[in-house]
């Protein structure tokens, strides 16, 4: 048994913090430095990238973060996983050597492929979910960098782990823990009070990132290094696990973790410890994220002030809407939106004023350019008192669609290109099974009958995280004590949920408990349309619906309160 693997990560996110690859080489001892920066919309700009320059299509600030860094990392002997590869792993590869060549920097570097598929017709690029198999092999092979394509952001952290302690690929719970604590750290500083529902607690004006320490049997630690900012307690680290998932089995590549065996405690300041994670075989098939340009948008929003603000913009959206039958080629799909931002009697002009917004998608350009800033400015002297918008209509720009299929695992090669240039393939899973529901567990005994309540906003009582997958939305809410358990799970209800979402009335919506959490998960099957590059809604990444609920009002026992 070799001691727990110190494992940090440094990015969450393309055009995350430049500066975490230097605090997390200096803040503290790690054996390994992890690096996300893919996320769906990230492989579409990447996939654009490429379009311009093939030698591009990877992550271009983790090779300036790298220039800088190289040096403390190889000093420390701390090994580097990144997934920055994106579309290009063996060019960032290529151009990693060159750079520690001419830094002086001896720098064995192995990178991981496999995952980039044919394109499918119509699709800029078409990418398997590999595992962490491939990272395993390049670390026993001595790299000192290993450069992934699109994995699963928690292979990340597998991969790593399994080659510390020599965990074999049917050993299920010690890989479901890994993917458990890679989940947790894959989006930074969301494990550390940032994004944090009850942010008001603490002090979050530069949070640390996050980094786990794992044992040989999966358990793992949850912390941050000494003396940085933000905070790791069990609430944020609920807040994470619930972040982009759906029901209790959370499915890899590699393995299946229960989310519904997870345990949290709290290991002493900002340190929470991770227990009880149970695995199962893998899924026989792979995710495959396919980017699309799905046509061209445009968008002009409308500053509205003072009084008469519906008459305002029912004028201005009839006059728009009338230049549009008039036009050579009106846009196919054409959204408004009110947002009544503005106040009474207000202090300021910009406090006086509300926001009308139009957004136009066509897969003519053209229905989309001069058609929608001709409708839009030539109303400016013959439209409502006040007339402006935040920024002229420009011609247009072509929107991304993300969409995901499955393939059988056995007709993806996973190869890890080894320091020395070796290619070596990656056996597929011995075992697999076909993902099934989980029994429900049985709701917890109610809060007794007859309290007195109170109308007041949930977030009173609960904690919310909310982000998408594709064209889906998840909402995962959490409270703190067992009594709020008993009642969330009995009163936040599909039924309710909708009722508290409007939006969602005409929806799917999936509701799963995770007990041991406290928690319960919703999905809401296409609330995000085509998903985030096309930007169908408000909020295309779902990123406040949390919080959106957290702000509606129900009656709450005062007990709660």
């Amino acid at each position: 048994m070799r001691r727990p693997l110190r494992i940090a990560n440094a990015s969450g996110f393309y055009g995350d913090r430049f500066d975490a690859m230097r605090e997390m080489l200096t803040g503290g001892p790690i054996d390994v430095l992890t690096g996300d920066y893919l996320a769906e919309l990230t492989m579409l700009i990447l996939g654009r990238d490429r379009l311009k320059d093939p030698r591009l299509g990877y992550a271009k600030t983790f090779l300036r973060q790298l220039e800088e860094c190289l040096g403390l990392a190889h000093e420390s002997g701390v090994r580097i996983v990144t997934n920055a590869g994106g579309l290009n792993p063996a060019g960032l590869a290529d151009e990693i050597r060159e750079l520690a060549a001419g830094l002086g920097i001896p720098l064995r570097v192995a990178h991981v492929e496999g995952d980039s598929l044919p394109p499918r017709p119509g699709s800029l690029t078409a990418h398997a979910y590999l595992g962490g198999t491939g990272i395993t092999a390049c670390l026993a092979a001595g790299a000192d960098v290993v450069v992934t394509g699109r994995v699963t952001d928690a292979a990340l952290v597998t991969g790593p782990a399994a080659w510390w302690h020599g965990w074999g690929p049917e050993e299920y719970d010690a890989l479901a823990g890994a993917v458990v604590a890679g989940h947790v750290l894959e989006c930074g500083t969301q494990a550390t009070g940032g994004n944090y529902a009850f942010f008001r607690a603490h002090d979050l004006r530069h949070p640390g990132f996050p980094l786990a320490e794992i044992h040989s049997d999966g358990t793992s630690v949850i912390g941050k290094h000494p003396g940085t900012g933000g905070v790791v307690d069990v609430g944020t680290v609920t807040a994470q696990l619930l972040y982009e998932t759906g029901g209790a089995r959370y499915a890899g590549p590699d393995v299946t973790a229960r989310l519904d065996t997870v345990r949290l405690a709290a290991d002493g300041p900002d340190r929470v410890r991770i227990t009880g994670v149970r695995g199962e075989e893998p899924p026989p098939t792979l995710k495959v994220g396919l980017c699309r340009i799905g046509g061209w948008r445009n968008e002009v929003v409308f500053v509205l002030t003072g009084l008469d603000i519906e008459a305002k913009a029912e004028l201005v959206r009839a006059q728009v809407e009338e230049s549009f039958r008039r036009a050579k080629s009106r846009p196919s799909d054409i959204r408004w939106e009110l947002a009544r931002t503005d106040h009474s009697d207000a202090p300021t002009e910009e406090t006086s004023s509300a926001l009308l917004r139009l957004v136009v998608r066509d897969p003519d350009p053209d229905a989309v350019g001069r058609t929608v800033s001709g409708a839009a400015i030539e109303l400016a002297l013959g439209s409502y008192p006040g007339f402006h918008v935040t920024a002229p209509p420009g011609k247009g720009a072509p929107y991304g669609v993300f969409e995901a299929e499955y393939v059988d695992a056995g007709e993806v090669e996973h190869v890890a290109v080894l320091p020395d240039g070796v290619r070596e393939s990656m056996p597929r899973p011995v075992r697999t099974r076909v993902l099934e529901d989980v029994v429900e567990p049985a709701l917890p005994e109610p809060l007794p009958g007859g309290a007195p309540t109170r109308r007041a906003p949930l977030g009173l009582v609960a904690g919310a995280r909310s982000g998408d997958k594709g064209g889906d939305a998840n909402v995962g809410v959490w409270v703190r004590s067992d009594d709020a358990w008993r009642w969330l799970a009995h009163e936040l209800t599909v039924e309710r949920f909708q009722e508290l979402i409007p939006e969602s009335r005409q929806l799917k919506v999936v509701r799963n408990q995770l007990p041991l959490l406290r928690a319960l998960n919703f999905t809401v099957h296409g609330l995000l349309g085509e998903g985030v590059a096309s930007q169908a809604r408000f909020d295309p990444q779902a990123k406040a619906l949390g919080e959106w609920l957290r702000s509606r009002h129900l009656d709450i026992p005062e007990v709660l309160l």
